[in-house]
């Protein structure tokens, strides 16, 4: 079978059906079938409608009385019926489905999978699931469940499978460490449980599989980059003693270990790929400073790239303050930067030490006379072609030394699986001074009674606050009050203050505008979305508030609250909770702990790797099955790939499998 033939040639895939699974990054056979359920209904004890209680329930009925109505606010469609069963009848609601209304026939039994709850007075059973009765394995009970993707809902998906039945058969095994046939049988049993048993030994192997290709990712890139020249840049000791000695605090003891680890990987004729990964405010750009100012001394350049305007601003005010009275020439390049082409020429002939900036250093008319140390701040902010663009400008054909810098603690777990054998250094204590944040997590009946008064009283004292909100706009569904709505209150509860808001939607302009006023102190609160999450550094702010909380992932919280504590001023995170359900283990964890690594092992036990992967890559690791926290299924895979790689000739054998793994290169490799 060719797995990489267009999905256009499986049965019951026609034109329509083949473009709506391209849309959803289904576009091979392969996609198609490594597209896994994300869980499985179990239809063998359903609820009688008389014996339902408020929660999730499974009941099995006819529905009918079916319509599909618009709400007053736009872009709302509520479909509405009836099911019944022997014992009774209950109201169903769809938001913004309407296809519901055709789907089912009145003659037909269902089983319906949903939250039994009270909305506006009644209960109803909300948003279910359905499945026909005549379609489930009596003998199991078990049907997957697949993500809608767009027009493909999940039963549209279960029926392609169900069509595809007999070409599981005909998939060729995957790795070279395996039994034949494992792999088929792997996904047969995912799509197609005859108990959760087998289900389950269906993902444990695809988990492996998984972990193998990503695994031999990592190892293949750290051969290829040790095949790489870079210029040697010798450790000047007298030099960078007198600039630690001139600085106004003392460096921590985390700091000088890692500029020593940098300063031994420059020396060295290959390049650098180092990751610096520091929890908010510990000292990161500093670090930074000491590898530029060790290659300026010796006349080379460095760039330094930032994912926002403001960032690279604020890096170069603190830069250029440190490193210029050292004749290390710094300059600014962004999008808003004037005369760039005289800046430009500058920086070609090499009359620039440092340059900072944003996407503008990656223009083709940006050129360096000698680039020899790239530095990346916040590095998941690119993809791998922007980060391959700033290190392909080094001159003579030699590669720079790479530093990427990340404020997102990762669990060593997924260090050693993600970069393999990539070399990381870690700032894991705070610089003097630093006041640690007080959080505490509070219901929305608190507010008034025991936030208000802390919000007043900062205020008062000059200082500034953070408001995060988790939507944009009021949404009917749902009681999260939006930015917009939250600013309006605010601003009528503290008539006094110089409130605004800040989210996604806005023009990068309009984002800048706010954020230079915030930062400025012009205004005294913000209100925002997530999108201050990483990389604002507003020392004068002291307070946050995260409504909805709950809703966050643990390395988000984290992320929001180191929005606050990064002056001398005692700060405070509150963690608003909605409903009157009790704080989650993240909660309490957070309020207990300021320590980001500890806080990174707590969530990858908790959530496993995507939250804190997905806020390090923006979700392009995307394993599907894989846990990193299965250190025994990663060590298997890592001896195995051990092994695998003793014989490299036998590789051009596995073409399906090295083609899987380019992907996985991308994502582990810094350059």
């Amino acid at each position: 079978m060719d797995l990489f033939a267009g999905v256009e040639e499986l049965k019951g895939v026609g034109p329509k059906t083949a473009e709506a699974l391209k849309k959803a990054g289904i576009r091979t056979v392969r996609d198609f079938f490594y597209n896994l359920p994300k869980d499985y209904e179990n239809y063998e004890t359903p609820t009688s409608i008389a014996e339902m209680r408020p929660g999730k329930v499974v009941i099995k009925g006819k529905i009918d009385s079916l319509s599909t109505r618009q709400a007053k606010r736009r872009r709302l469609s509520i479909t509405e019926g009836v099911i019944r069963d022997n014992t009774g009848a209950v109201k169903v609601v769809w938001f913004n489905q309407r296809y519901r209304a055709r789907q089912f026939s009145p003659e037909k039994e269902y089983y319906f999978t949903g939250n039994f709850e009270l909305k506006n007075g009644r209960y109803s059973l909300i948003s279910p699931s359905a499945a026909e009765v005549a379609d489930i394995d009596p003998h199991t009970g078990l049907s997957p469940i697949y993500v809608a993707h767009g027009a493909i809902k999940s039963h549209d998906f279960k029926r392609l499978i169900a069509n595809s039945r007999d070409k599981f058969a005909k998939i060729p095994d995957l790795l070279p460490t395996v039994r034949p046939g494992t792999r088929k049988n792997a996904l047969f049993f995912v799509h197609f449980p005859n108990s959760l048993k087998s289900a389950q030994g269906g993902r444990d192997y695809l988990a492996y599989e998984e972990l193998f290709e990503l695994i031999l990712a990592a190892k293949l890139n750290r051969q290829e980059n040790e095949k790489l020249k870079a210029t040697e840049i010798p450790f000047t000791a007298k030099k960078i003693k007198d600039f630690v000695a001139d600085l106004p605090f003392k460096l921590t003891g985390a700091q000088r270990l890692a500029a020593w680890e940098i300063f031994q990987d420059m020396e060295k004729n290959t390049p650098m790929n180092r990751l610096l990964q520091g929890d908010v405010g510990s000292g990161k750009t500093m670090v930074a400073a000491l590898a530029a100012y060790e290659a300026a001394i010796q006349g080379h350049q460095t760039a330094l790239l930032a994912p926002t305007a403001i960032l690279a601003t604020q890096h170069y005010e603190g830069l250029n303050s440190t490193l210029s009275k050292f004749d290390v020439k710094v300059a600014l390049l962004t999008g808003a930067t004037k005369k760039k082409d005289d800046l430009k020429k500058q920086i070609s002939s090499g009359k620039i030490d440092l340059v900072i900036g944003t996407h503008a250093l990656l223009t083709d008319d940006t050129e360096f006379r000698d680039l020899t140390l790239a530095i990346i701040d916040e590095q998941h902010r690119f993809g791998v072609e922007q980060r391959q663009k700033l290190l392909l400008k080094s001159p003579r054909g030699l590669a720079p030394h790479l530093l990427a810098m990340t404020a997102t603690p990762i669990p060593r777990s997924l260090q050693l699986t993600i970069f393999g054998d990539l070399d990381v250094s870690i700032l894991n204590e705070m610089p003097k001074g630093r006041q640690p944040i007080v959080t505490k997590i509070l219901t929305e009946l608190e507010i008034r009674e025991s936030l208000y008064p802390n919000i007043q009283e900062t205020l008062a004292s000059g200082s500034q606050a953070y408001w995060i909100c988790k939507a944009i706009d009021d949404d009917p569904r749902t009681e999260t009050t939006s930015v917009k709505s939250r600013c309006a209150k605010l601003q009528r509860d503290f008539p006094g203050a110089q409130i605004d808001f800040l989210h996604g939607r806005m023009k990068q302009a309009e984002k800048d505008a706010v954020m230079e006023r915030f930062s400025k102190g012009e205004i005294q609160m913000l209100v925002s979305t997530t999108v201050v999450e990483v990389g604002v550094d507003v020392p004068n702010a002291t307070l946050i508030v995260i409504e909805n909380s709950e809703s966050y992932g643990l390395a988000q919280l984290h992320q929001l609250r180191g929005r606050v504590g990064r002056g001398s001023k005692a700060s405070y995170c509150y963690l608003v909770t909605s409903g009157d359900t009790r704080p989650s283990q993240r909660l309490r964890e957070l309020e207990k702990s300021t320590d980001g690594f500890h806080l990174a092992e707590v969530d990858l036990k908790l959530r496993g790797p995507g939250e804190i992967y997905g806020a390090l890559q923006h979700g392009a690791l995307d394993l599907r099955i894989a846990t990193l926290s299965d250190t025994k299924l990663i060590h298997r895979a890592q001896a195995d790939v051990q092994k695998f790689l003793q014989h490299p000739e036998k590789m051009v054998k596995y073409k399906e499998l090295m083609n899987g793994i380019a992907r996985y290169q991308q994502i582990t490799t810094l350059n």
